[in-house]
């Protein structure tokens, strides 16, 4: 396989990046009042799904023969 040809960033570059890189990630606008009581109530959970995802990651830890990953 051939290697890609190496490019030094220059003086430029590497002042950005650096500026870049004091940046501190937040979110761009908070949630409303009717999103906040969306995510409350999705909290909430199906039983139903995580039952069925239960039974899927044992069904799958006593996975055997073509396919299994050791």
């Amino acid at each position: 396989m051939v290697e890609p040809e190496r490019t030094r960033p220059s003086d430029k570059t590497r002042a950005e990046e650096e500026t870049d890189a004091q940046v501190e990630a937040h979110a761009d606008e908070l949630p409303t009042p009717a999103e906040e009581q969306a995510a409350e109530r999705a909290d909430a959970g199906d039983e139903e799904a995580a039952r069925a995802y239960k039974e899927a990651l044992e069904r799958g830890a006593r996975q055997e023969g073509e396919g299994r990953i050791p």
